[in-house]
């Protein structure tokens, strides 16, 4: 009488049952998931900080420097209030005579998605008011013109603020 061997354990386990065919799979899948996704990544779009013209891009900034020596010429200087989403300004010196609706636009110092340009219109005490679409929190490069874009106020601002900001060139 030959003694009958009783079989291992691991003979009788089937494959898709034992711990090393799937830790050996695995390296494989996790390798391409993050090989698909940094691919995505890549050809998802452009980064916005860069500029492909540097050339146009430095005549236009000669442009707005003109503009902002013009603001100064004017001696344009007013008090911005941002209350939420309610804008108004108020000329203390150098207001236009005409009277026309302005140019507010706020560009934000990292994401160029928040961007946002408001019409400013003059109502009968000469207070321009608008209104924004977002809001406003945070770090802003702001920029004030006329629609013809004849001169231009910027500055940096953080905002809320609760005072009035003097916004002048």
């Amino acid at each position: 009488m030959s003694p009958i061997s009783e079989p291992s354990i691991t003979e009788n386990k089937k494959w898709y049952k034992q711990f090393w065919p799937w830790f050996l799979i695995t390296i494989p899948v996790c390798s391409m998931i993050l090989s698909f996704n940094m691919l995505r990544f890549a050809f998802d779009g452009q980064d916005a900080m860069v500029v492909d013209d540097y050339y146009k891009q430095g005549k236009a900034i000669n442009i707005s420097l003109e503009k902002v020596q013009k603001a100064k010429d004017l001696m344009i200087e007013t008090l911005l209030t941002v209350d939420q989403q309610q804008v108004s300004l108020r000329f203390i010196s150098g207001a236009p005579q005409s009277g026309a609706a302005l140019r507010l636009a706020f560009y934000h110092v990292t994401q160029a998605p928040k961007d946002q340009v408001i019409d400013l219109f003059r109502d009968a005490q000469g207070v321009y008011r608008g209104i924004a679409e977002h809001d406003l929190t945070g770090k802003w490069q702001v920029a004030l013109t006329p629609h013809d874009q004849t001169w231009k106020v910027q500055q940096t601002l953080s905002l809320p603020q609760t005072d009035s900001i003097t916004f002048k060139p």
